[in-house]
């Protein structure tokens, strides 16, 4: 025997920084492609190897113009190449990545550029007017560096413009990334604000990391270096749901459809590149399939689409399926959870157009009452939902107070429920309620039935204020082509039976396009200004 003490041995202190994706697809898959998307075809491809030379760049220039750990850089640009670069090489020295949405007017970005700091803006050059806006009145901004387009140097009052490539002088060798601590914050997204005024969600090195592994799992997305996945989910939009974390991650090849997602590019785009994985909401593959079906034609290397970010009109999911020969994979999340939340497995007996799928190993699940008390029985009952979890938010940019609870659970605001086998169903949104005569009418679920019908392309449910009953719901379609026939006494007894009498709308208003939101959801705020207040 002795007295020393017994070495338990260690292993190695490996920090969970994402410029480890892209370095290792640059060593292992360096030829695999990222491909950008122009507007009469492909605009450019490079392999991860160059990139990560080029992200070098960008980073040594960061550094000089003096960002640096903590510091936050803005970009307000598209799903391209560049913007990839731009990414891991504002995350590759510790600063944080602030996406800016361009489909959000100067005014409303103005303000989260404020709430952020940010002091430089990396721009695609057709956002330049923009851009110049949003900086002017943000306050904060001294720099434009442009992206995806030609452009001289120049100066917009005090703020110099100038062309990123011009100034990428530096040896890539003299940055080194990483070095700093894996909580260090890599990414700022506010909400879409499609419920409520947008907040900011700081994603850290270790949560995306997590979240990116949790992503690569069979039974969530399961992408490999076989696959070509086509991001049609916005950059903009948490993180494209980290897709250009996971990617990589597998030297796989990432598609990127640039600013154009009509169904026209993307049907060329998924044919041209042998695409097997497309990932975005449901309103842009309904684009795609229109398409298909007024143009001919097939996208045959396509196997799955993924979608999430919206509900999925079980109409619209059995078209998919059956005119694209693909499988739909419906999942669930939000900003606030990296976003993954809930994914369905293809094949699974409970797939279907509502179901969510389950949470992965690092996500768990919580049902409640709506004072927040944890419902005794968590299967086939519905309750307010919350979630905690590796990559869930515990508190948002700028704000003092927790947005969990004591004990770590997240209040999404979603009513759902939970069936036998640990399925999610997300039946509403709290804040979407309608109280009628002091009763709770949930949209979501008249959505679900009109939006089924084979005359539907959109379908939303909003209040209107009454005299009498306090609120009452009106029924908003968008009709397919050929479906203007349909009457509203058909819309309306699509639902008899299956909702309660006094649940049935009194009014019907068809709409030629449904107002949508900067992420591709309905924008019922717009709704609820435009029409709920005309009919009051």
């Amino acid at each position: 025997m002795t007295d020393q003490p017994l070495n338990d041995g260690a292993m190695q202190d490996f920090p969970l920084t994402l410029d480890r994706f892209l370095s290792h697809a640059a060593k292992w898959h360096p030829t695999a492609e990222v491909v950008t998307a122009g507007a009469d075809g492909i605009g450019g491809r490079a392999g991860y190897a160059q990139i990560e030379q080029r992200a070098h760049q960008i980073s040594a220039l960061l550094v000089n113009l003096g960002m640096g750990i903590g510091d936050r850089v803005a970009t307000l640009a598209w799903n391209t190449r560049a913007h990839v670069e731009v990414w891991y090489a504002i995350m590759g020295i510790g600063a944080a990545c602030h996406t800016l949405n361009p489909r959000l007017t100067a005014t409303q970005l103005a303000t989260m550029i404020r709430q952020s700091g940010a002091r430089i803006l990396v721009v695609s050059a057709d956002l330049l007017p923009l851009a110049h806006d949003l900086s002017a009145q943000a306050g904060t901004v001294n720099q434009l560096l442009v992206v995806d387009g030609s452009m001289t140097a120049t100066a917009f009052g005090t703020i110099a413009v100038d062309a990123l490539d011009a100034l990428l002088t530096s040896d890539p060798a003299a940055v080194t990334w990483g070095r700093f601590d894996e909580r260090t914050p890599s990414g700022l997204c506010f909400t879409s604000g499609t419920t409520g005024a947008p907040k900011g969600v700081t994603y850290t090195h270790r949560s995306s990391f997590l979240h990116t592994l949790r992503m690569l799992q069979a039974d969530v997305m399961a992408i490999t270096r076989r696959d070509a996945v086509l991001a049609a989910v916005p950059m903009f939009h948490a993180n494209a749901w980290g897709l250009p974390f996971a990617v990589p991650a597998v030297g796989g090849k990432l598609v990127l459809p640039g600013r154009h997602i009509d169904g026209v590019s993307l049907a060329r785009l998924i044919r041209d590149e042998g695409v097997t994985i497309a990932v975005g909401v449901p309103t842009v593959w309904l684009g795609l399939v229109d398409h298909l079906d007024m143009a001919g034609g097939d996208v045959p290397s396509l196997d799955r689409i993924i979608v999430g970010g919206a509900p999925m009109a079980p109409a619209l999911m059995d078209r998919l399926e059956q005119r694209l020969g693909v499988t739909v994979q419906t999942s669930w999340g939000m900003t606030e959870l990296s976003p993954s939340g809930t994914f369905a497995v293809p094949g699974d007996a409970a797939r279907s157009a509502a179901a969510a799928g389950r949470p992965a190993i690092g996500v768990d699940l919580l049902l409640t009452n709506a004072a927040g008390v944890a419902l005794p029985d968590q299967r086939d009952v519905e309750g307010h939902l919350r979630v905690r979890g590796a990559a869930v938010i515990e508190r948002y940019f700028g704000h003092d107070d927790s947005a969990t609870d004591d004990a770590g659970w997240f209040p999404t605001g979603d009513l759902a429920r939970m069936d036998e086998g640990g399925n999610l169903f997300i039946t509403g949104r709290a804040k979407d309620l309608i109280k009628s005569g002091g009763e709770w009418i949930n949209p979501a679920e008249i959505e679900g039935v009109v939006s089924a019908l084979p005359q539907v392309s959109l379908a939303a449910v909003i209040a209107r204020p009454d005299v009498r009953w306090g609120e009452r719901p009106v029924l908003v379609v968008e009709l397919r082509d050929g479906g203007e026939d349909v009457s509203d006494e058909a819309l309306l007894g699509a639902l008899r039976g299956r909702v309660a009498s006094w649940w049935i709308p009194d009014t019907v208003v068809r709409l030629p396009a449904m107002p949508l939101a900067p992420t591709g959801k309905i924008d019922k705020l717009r709704l609820r200004d435009d029409i709920g207040r005309a009919l009051t």
